[in-house]
This record gives C-alpha cells, sequence and structure tokens, in this order.
C-alpha cells in the first residue's frame, strides 16, 4: 500500500473519528435512556456502543471496501494475512461512559502488513482528538505534543490499567512493585485515553498485564508518533488475542518493563 493511499485513509479516519465521536456524545446525553447489557463481570455494552461501531464499519466498508475491519461489537471481518484492517472501539471505557464520566472516547486504529500505521482516538466529551503514526506527527487537537521530562518513575504519574481477565493475585505484585519503587498511579476507566495522556506529557508512563487491541491500538500509534516506547504490540497474535502493554520514554519503559516481569 502506498503512502498516498495510507494518506487517504488517515484523512479518512480523522473525519470518520469525529463523526462517531459527535454520534457517541448524543447517547451520553442521553444516557439514562440507554439499553444497558452485561458481557462479563465489569464489562458491559450499550446501545451506544453497538450504534457507534456500526457506523464505522459501514462507512468504511463503503469507503475501503478491500480493507478488513476488527471491532469489539461486531467483532473480525474476513481478514488475510498482510491485507489492512481498521482496528476500532467505538466507545474506550464504557463505565465511565454509563456513569456520566468524561473518560470515554472512540479509538480508529489501522494495521497493515503486520505494522500499526496510524491511529486516532476522540475523547468528545472532553473535547479532545489524538491522532498520529507512521509518517503522522502525534498531535492533539492539531497541535504537536509535548512528552513527559521525567525519566524515573518517581518523576510522574504512571497509569496502570486493570482488566477482571487478570486474578487480582496477578495484578497486585506488579502494582506493589511500582509503589515500592517510588512511582504514584492514576486510572481513568479508559485505557487508550490514560495511554493518550502519556504521549501528550501528562502521565509519565502506562503499564497492564492485558489489553485488546482495539483498546490500544489507536493510543500506541499517537505515543509511538511522540516518539515514545512501546513493546511490540502485535507480536504472538496480539491484534487478536490482546498482550501486555507498557509505554513511556526510554528510561521509564525500561523500568516498567521491569516492575512488570518482576
Amino acid at each position: 500500500m502506498d503512502r498516498d493511499a495510507i494518506a487517504a485513509r488517515y484523512e479518512f479516519g480523522l473525519k470518520l473519528v469525529r463523526e462517531a465521536g459527535d454520534l457517541a456524545l448524543g447517547y451520553a446525553r442521553s444516557r439514562g435512556e440507554l439499553t444497558i447489557r452485561e458481557k462479563g463481570l465489569q464489562d458491559m455494552a450499550s446501545e451506544a456502543d453497538v450504534e457507534t461501531e456500526t457506523l464505522i464499519r459501514a462507512r468504511l466498508a463503503e469507503a475501503f471496501p478491500e480493507d478488513a475491519f476488527l471491532g469489539e461489537e461486531t467483532g473480525l471481518s474476513a481478514y488475510e494475512p498482510g491485507q489492512g484492517i481498521w482496528v476500532v472501539d467505538p466507545i474506550d471505557g464504557t463505565q465511565p461512559f454509563v456513569s456520566g464520566l468524561a473518560s470515554w472516547c472512540v479509538s480508529i486504529a489501522f494495521v497493515q502488513g503486520d505494522e500499526l500505521r496510524f491511529g486516532m482516538v476522540n475523547a468528545p466529551a472532553r473535547g479532545e482528538l489524538f491522532a498520529g503514526g507512521i509518517g503522522f506527527p502525534a498531535t492533539l487537537n492539531g497541535a504537536p505534543v509535548e512528552r513527559h521530562p521525567g525519566r524515573s518513575v518517581r518523576e510522574g504519574i504512571t497509569a496502570t490499567g486493570y482488566s477482571m481477565r487478570v486474578p487480582p493475585d496477578q495484578f497486585l505484585p506488579p502494582f506493589e512493585r511500582l509503589l515500592k519503587a517510588g512511582g504514584v498511579f492514576y486510572r481513568d476507566g479508559s485505557g487508550a485515553l490514560m495511554l493518550c495522556d502519556v504521549a501528550c506529557g501528562r502521565l509519565l508512563g502506562y503499564m497492564e498485564q492485558h489489553i485488546n487491541s482495539w483498546d490500544c491500538l489507536g493510543a500506541i500509534a499517537v505515543i509511538r508518533a511522540a516518539g515514545l516506547v512501546t513493546n511490540d504490540f502485535l507480536a504472538n497474535d496480539g491484534l487478536h488475542k490482546g498482550n501486555p502493554i507498557v509505554a513511556g520514554n526510554e528510561s521509564v519503559y525500561r523500568e516498567l518493563d521491569a516492575i512488570m516481569r518482576g
């Protein structure tokens, strides 16, 4: 896929993530009327999730029928190795969304040939749109982002993601090691938004023992475009199975990776 084809998808993705964000925000403003179902313990979806993903999937199928699609709510289309694939979370942070908090977002990423090409994360309740990728600068509302200057977990706030897929006995040892290393922690219910807060220098780093691809790839693209470091999330079929995630500048990444591994 040549540069022009990628650029066309990037520009389309920016417009689409705004449109999807507007739709989701409308649902948020009438969240008391939403139909909500539980997918598992502390895992839920609303009609807003489904309708927002349906909009995104339909727009992409019309514009780029040759591309594949993977969404949290509607699943995977037919997909061949090497094919371009859009990876979408229509509302990352459904718990905050249905609770009336602002820490939720629409996340869109594009992967081609096992390479994360770009991503965009729209937090409409906050009025913030993050974007970036290979050949695309990391931006917040169109302006360049700035990295956190800290070089150790002692010098800023580290985001710590958690899901019920990881038992407490597995989660707690790295969390304890972070605290003993002098770090402090933050969690807002959206992995994508916390990763974007790392990209723009609000947070120092991020660690989570398991996260799904749709929850993080859009933000990972922004992080890497900002010159920060993550593990190879797509390794070992991370696209379909998920993986751990560690992110930060070079020194913070090394420290957090060691904390995760023990």
